[in-house]
This record gives structure tokens, C-alpha cells and sequence, in this order.
């Protein structure tokens, strides 16, 4: 039986790769939502080399075999892998410390070297050390020494000659290095949710994805930025980031504004969030904007999307309000969305695909 394929039309293809899955199938979990780590400040402890050891010979019928003291084994260095697998750096503990060399024993015995302690980080990391970088990791399988371990010390056996037939000296082990870096992670999403407390960040990250930040009626119940993964039917998958709220003067530190900030330079484009029943909203955006601005000049320049959301307290329809607030931002998209009704977000996430491909 022969069974033709046809192609499909440019158009259609084209509109089946930008449907994205609202609904996925799996179910959300249960437990309590995780978040997203994406600095680290890390002590690397490399290992330290084992010592030589001092030692002579004696057996059966022969009292003077000489010396026989072996080498210490090397200590272990710390690396740091970069793998696909990896997507955060969650599993990067604040202090690394690799294994120390063995030391030598008589009879000839070298002491073992040390394994390396190796650990993986996701694509486009970044080390630092005192604000200048030392190294990426931006390809599959790239590699970085962090610290190194010390050298294995030679035994007594090593420091025989004709000159020197019983040495009585060996070495000790090196000492491994010990460093401090900044380990950032270059990009985290590709659309960062920026906006005030109680914009509805969460919600909507809820409602585009599997995530599950915690929602509440108080300000400030996300403290840790939280990765949603949006699914398309072409099997595309788009990270976006839900940044805690930002308030007024966050860029001089109030209220841990720096802490929160940090998380936006990450983002490849912001979508700003704004609430609707507050009202404003070309000045919620300007607020945003000198904050972004006077964190770090430029940040605000970056691919930029208006996001009203708490659409549906207006009592009209999406398409009914799209014109008039396009119009108080002729420069940049806009969607109005409603995250607790879902209502809008297909167009949103159509963009959020336009973005990516971009």
C-alpha cells in the first residue's frame, strides 16, 4: 500500500509553528515551586599533592636494600563543564572542594592521584574574579580550571645517586589554589517580566507555562527570579523569567533593588507588565525605564513589549481596548492580557515566537 505525503503551504507551516500549546497536558505539580539560580559566588578548593615519604628497605637477607620511599600522588583540580543539560546553577554549591593527593609509602608505592572535581553549568556561563571576566563557557563540552591542585612531593627514592646513596629528605606535597569567583550566567530567558509589585508577573508566567511561582495578594512574594518554558507545536521551547518587583529608587538599592536588577541585564528582550486597575500606565513604563537607566545605561534599549495585564476589569474586549492604549505607546507592541482569565495570550506568545526567531 503506498501512502503520498503532501507539503504543506508556506503560509500554513507558518501558522503552525507560531500555535503555541496553552494547555499542555501534564499537569502541574503539587509540591512547592523551585527557583532559579542564576549567580553564584563560589570558593574553588583545589586538592592538595600528597607528601613523599622517607623510608628504607629491610628483608630477609637483605638488611640494607636502600631506600624505597615513593611520591605523593596530585591533588585534584576543580573544573567546570559547560553541558545543554544543565540550566541553572542551582547545583553550583558555594564552596567547591576536589580531593587531596595521597601520600607516598615505603616499598616503593606512589600515592594515588586525586580525581578531579567536576561540575557542569549551563551554556554561556561567565567566571569573574574582583569585576573582569576571566573566562566563558559559551560551547558544548567547554572547559574551565578553576583552581588547580597541588603537585604530588617526591620520596626519598627519587634523590638517589652516586653521590647521595641514603637520602634522608623528601618533598611535601603542593599546596592547591584557592579562589573566589562570580559565576553568572550570560542568558537566562529570552523575554524577562518587568514590572512593579502586584503587576501580575506571576500570574501570567502561571498561565504561559508550567511554572509555578507563588501568587498572593501582598507585594513582594516572588524574591528569586522563576523560569517558565513556553512549548510550541513544532517542539520549540522558549524560557521567559519572572523578575521580583522592581519600586521606586530601585537602582539606588531600596528595597534590594540591585539584587532584583541584576536578573533583567540577563534577558534578551523585557516585556514590561502593567496594571490596569492602577491606572498610569505611561508612567508605570517611565518609572521602569529611569530605573532600568539609571542601573545601567542602556538596559532600557533593549527588544521591548508592553504587557497590560488585568485587561478584563476594563468590561471590554481585548480588541476593543487594543487601539486606544497602542496609541499611549506608538513606538512598541502591545498586548492587553488577562493572566487570571486568560484572555490574550495567544497573540502574545505569537510575538514571544517572533522574538525568538529574530
Amino acid at each position: 500500500m503506498r501512502i503520498s505525503l503532501q507539503k504543506c503551504s508556506k503560509t500554513a507551516c507558518s501558522v503552525l509553528s507560531k500555535r503555541p500549546i496553552l494547555s499542555p497536558k501534564k499537569p502541574k505539580s503539587e509540591g512547592e515551586a523551585t527557583s532559579f539560580i542564576d549567580y553564584r559566588r563560589v570558593r574553588c578548593q583545589a586538592g592538595n599533592g600528597g607528601n613523599g615519604m622517607v623510608s628504607f628497605f629491610r628483608g630477609y637477607r637483605k638488611p640494607f636494600g636502600g631506600p624505597d620511599g615513593g611520591d605523593g600522588g596530585h591533588g585534584g583540580h576543580v573544573v567546570f563543564r559547560a553541558s545543554r543539560s544543565s540550566k541553572d546553577l542551582s547545583t553550583v554549591h558555594s564552596i567547591v572542594r576536589a580531593q587531596n593527593g595521597e601520600f607516598g609509602r615505603s616499598k616503593s608505592c606512589h600515592g594515588k592521584s586525586a580525581d578531579h572535581k567536576e561540575v557542569e553549568v549551563p551554556l554561556g556561563t561567565v567566571f569573574k574574579a574582583d569585576g573582569n571576566t576571566i573566562f566563558e563557557l559559551n560551547n558544548e563540552n567547554d572547559m574551565f580550571i578553576a583552581a588547580r591542585g597541588g603537585v604530588g612531593g617526591r620520596g626519598n627514592q627519587f634523590y638517589v645517586s652516586n653521590e647521595v646513596r641514603k637520602p634522608f629528605k623528601a618533598e611535601y606535597g603542593g599546596e592547591g589554589e584557592e579562589l573566589i569567583y562570580d559565576v553568572e550566567m550570560r542568558v537566562m530567558a529570552t523575554a524577562g517580566l518587568v514590572g512593579f509589585p502586584n503587576a501580575g508577573k506571576s500570574s501570567l508566567l502561571r498561565a504561559i507555562s508550567r511554572a509555578k511561582p507563588k501568587v498572593a495578594s501582598y507585594p513582594f512574594t516572588t524574591l528569586h527570579p522563576h523560569i517558565g518554558v513556553v512549548f510550541y507545536e513544532d517542539f520549540e521551547q522558549i524560557a521567559v523569567a519572572d523578575i521580583p518587583g522592581l519600586i521606586e529608587d530601585s537602582h539606588l538599592n531600596k528595597g534590594l533593588g540591585i539584587s532584583f536588577l541584576k536578573h533583567i541585564e540577563r534577558c534578551e528582550s523585557l516585556w514590561y507588565v502593567l496594571d490596569y486597575s492602577t491606572g498610569s500606565l505611561t508612567d508605570q513604563y517611565k518609572m521602569l525605564r529611569v530605573e532600568l537607566e539609571g542601573y545601567q545605561k542602556g538596559l532600557g534599549d533593549r527588544a521591548s513589549t508592553i504587557v497590560i495585564n488585568k485587561i478584563d476589569l476594563s468590561g471590554k474586549s481585548p480588541e476593543e481596548e487594543a487601539h486606544h492604549l497602542s496609541s499611549l505607546f506608538p513606538n512598541l507592541p502591545v498586548f492587553p492580557v488577562s493572566a487570571q482569565q486568560r484572555i490574550g495570550l495567544e497573540p502574545l506568545l505569537e510575538h514571544l515566537r517572533e522574538q525568538y526567531d529574530k
